[in-house]
């Protein structure tokens, strides 16, 4: 056994996981799958309770009404749609970073473009449709919320 092989608890002949057996060095800046899925997960909860706490200051403790315009009244917009849609963006949004860590080399960068483009056309809705002022207010800033949890962490946990 060499020093080497010694040193790390390896058994000789058998590669050590993290320590090149070639001239070639081995990657340390990538975390493994598990590390990278519980940071994703982590990123999308904190989008859901991001956008609920804008909820609970707007609406319990500011007395607005979160409301968007249908047809001819108005829809009130309550905790359970908005935690669903925080849920389904940044899965959405971890769906898209995983398949194109697959697809591209640059992953990280072509995610963050896409992301921030959706978050400004996801603006339209509330700009859009609130029903009145402080609604249009309350609900944009609940997307902006999911966007700043979601972007920067996401982009964070990007492979490449």
């Amino acid at each position: 056994m060499t020093t080497s092989e010694h040193d790390h608890g390896s058994t000789p002949g058998i590669p050590t996981p993290g320590i090149p057996t070639s001239g070639i060095p081995a990657r340390t800046d990538c975390p493994p799958a598990r590390h990278i899925r519980g940071l994703r997960a982590l990123a999308v909860t904190g989008a859901v309770a991001a956008a609920l706490t804008v909820w609970a200051v707007a609406v319990p403790l500011a007395g607005i009404e979160p409301a968007v315009r249908t047809g001819g009244g108005t829809q009130p917009v309550g905790p359970g749609a908005i935690a669903t849609s925080a849920l389904l963006a940044g899965l959405a949004g971890w769906a898209l970073l995983a398949a194109l860590e697959r697809l591209t080399s640059r992953a990280r960068r072509t995610w963050t473009i896409i992301a921030v483009v959706v978050l400004v056309l996801s603006l339209s809705g509330p700009l859009g449709n609130g029903a009145h002022t402080t609604a249009t207010v309350a609900l944009a800033g609940m997307h902006l919320a999911v966007g700043a949890v979601l972007i920067p962490a996401l982009r964070r946990s990007a492979r490449r």
